[in-house]
């Protein structure tokens, strides 16, 4: 035999020899019945609710069969049982519930035989006993019966219980010390199921509590109806809601793509409206740029950058010409009749802008040899009248002879042979004439009014996009011409003579010659405030004048 938790070899003990037929039923019987006996069932109250008991009827019929089960026997020794059963019983499967004894374990050895009649030995119960060859032939049997009865005990003993038999001392402590904390804690599990029962019946309610907690519940059940249609109310709205949801996402798809289109034209005429004011700003700058430069060349003064008029110490110049001559510093006959040039031609230029011709006079500027021309008409009929310019007119324009030309010689060569100044004559001539052109230039210009032209408020620039253009008006002021610094009469200017004669020293000529330098630079101011006067409102200027030197 070995042990079947550890597989060590055992040895049985020797109280399994001498087992009697009353230990085996009490070996066997302590776990003979394995299902409980119907009849022992208390009716009052089940162990258990009647839940689990359909659980587990429902259970046992969808079950199959095991694959291993084991059958637990009867006590052997029941009533009516027989101990002459064959050997063949003794070899059946562990589920026999009895086991062969042998004759030496029924009756016990010390007993007295008795021999009966047929000379066989009996037992003080009257049992036959066996001889002693018979007794030798059974003695080798014995041993193995003895074995083989130990076997099925012990099969027996596995069967009903869930321990394989046998098992040495040290497995069964092992096992015992095992069982016994399983014992304790079912015993704990069992106070505890009983605390919870208690607890349960003595939280058990009264009718009361159980009335008020029936009406509560109808209630509650009330309260639930009236939810669940108030629920069913709220999903039709819900319903109607969606709906309508439905209908506005579909307004705003189609706003979205108002929107959309509308944010495309809006960007498309902003890109032409910014094109536009691109063009436009380019304009309005190109426009300004323009109308400063015509400001500036309105406000430029040609003919002051043309005829420069100074002086350079006691002398008169003219775009830097001396016009004058004195002993220290002498000044050369080519820069002084180069002089009388730039002013014959500057007397021109403004006579032709204030578009005035002279009386009996031809102007010639050709620089440094510049003449006067002087026409002398022959007297007429009293048929024949002259016009403001000195052209004749006639009724018989046939008839009249040609008019007197006399060429006057605006410049000298300096050279006075035996110092004659009677030598100067054509020059002297020629000068006194010149004079007598600025004096007629000087009346026509004190005796022409001049029309002022001023805008209130003076705007030349265009007004920006956006902006309404000011309003203006224009204003006109007649003002009388102005008179000649000097007073020419015949050959005089001031208080000094044009000629250059025996009583005529170079100072009082220089001087003369200054005189009419100013009175040239006082034409040329009055016509550029003339030629200025339409285009802008520049005030009327004051005389301007040389400064005369010592």
């Amino acid at each position: 035999m070995y042990c079947q938790e550890c597989r060590t070899p055992l040895k049985l003990d020797g109280s399994l020899e001498d087992l009697n037929p009353a230990a085996f039923d009490l070996l066997i019987g302590s776990t003979g019945k394995s299902l409980p006996d119907p009849s022992s069932k208390s009716a009052a109250r089940p162990t258990f609710p009647p839940e689990r008991q359909q659980l587990y009827d429902k259970a046992s019929r969808r079950a199959t069969t095991p694959v291993y089960k084991r059958t637990v026997p009867a006590p052997r020794y029941s009533s009516g049982s027989l101990l002459g059963q064959s050997r063949a019983g003794v070899r059946d499967g562990p589920g026999m519930s009895f086991v062969m004894l042998s004759e030496s374990q029924v009756v016990p050895a010390h007993a007295a035989p008795t021999v009966n009649g047929d000379g066989r030995r009996a037992s003080k119960g009257g049992s036959p006993i066996v001889s002693e060859p018979q007794l030798g032939a059974h003695e080798g049997q014995s041993y193995s019966d003895q074995v083989e009865k130990s076997a099925r005990l012990f099969e027996i003993i596995s069967a009903r219980s869930d321990i394989d038999h046998p098992i040495c001392t040290e497995c069964t402590d092992m096992l015992i010390e095992g069982l016994q904390k399983r014992l304790q804690t079912g015993t704990k599990e069992r106070d505890a199921y009983i605390s919870f029962l208690k607890n349960l019946n003595n939280s058990i309610p009264a009718p009361e509590e159980v009335q008020a907690a029936e009406d509560e519940l109808k209630a509650t059940l009330q309260a639930e109806e009236d939810a669940f249609q108030e629920l069913l109310a709220l999903e039709k709205e819900k319903a109607q809601v969606d709906i309508d949801i439905a209908e506005l996402e579909e307004q705003s798809r189609q706003l979205d793509l108002e929107e959309e289109q509308f944010w495309s034209d809006r960007n498309a005429f902003a890109l032409t409206l910014s094109e536009f004011q691109n063009e436009r700003d380019a304009l309005n700058m190109k426009y300004d740029h323009d109308s400063r430069r015509l400001e500036r060349l309105q406000r430029t003064n040609v003919y002051n950058d043309t005829f420069c008029i100074g002086h350079d110490g006691y002398f008169g110049t003219i775009n830097g010409l001396r016009l004058g001559r004195l002993a220290n510093p002498s000044v050369e006959w080519s820069e002084i009749n180069a002089a009388w040039g730039q002013t014959l031609l500057l007397l021109a230029a403004v006579a032709d802008k204030l578009g005035f011709q002279f009386q009996g006079y031809r102007l010639k500027p050709l620089g440094s040899t510049s003449r006067i021309e002087k026409i002398e008409y022959p007297q007429q009929s009293p048929n024949t009248n002259t016009s403001h310019r000195g052209t004749p007119t006639a009724n018989h324009p046939d008839a009249l002879p040609p008019p007197k030309i006399t060429s006057l010689d605006l410049y000298s060569s300096g050279d006075l042979p035996l110092h004659l100044p009677w030598i100067h004559r054509r020059f002297d001539a020629g000068m006194v004439a010149f004079l007598e052109c600025l004096r007629q230039l000087g009346e026509h210009v004190e005796n022409t009014p001049i029309s002022l032209r001023s805008h209130s408020p003076s705007s030349h620039r265009h007004p920006r996009s956006g902006e309404r253009p000011p309003a203006t008006r224009t204003l006109q002021a007649q003002v009388l011409g102005l008179k000649l610094p000097y007073e020419i009469k015949r050959d005089k200017i001031g208080d000094a003579s044009i000629k250059l004669g025996f009583n005529q020293n170079d100072e009082t000529w220089t001087r003369a010659c200054k005189y009419t330098l100013t009175c040239c630079k006082f034409l040329l101011a009055h016509t550029s405030n003339v030629t200025s006067t339409g285009s802008s409102s520049a005030p009327v200027p004051a005389t301007t004048s040389i400064v005369l030197g010592r």
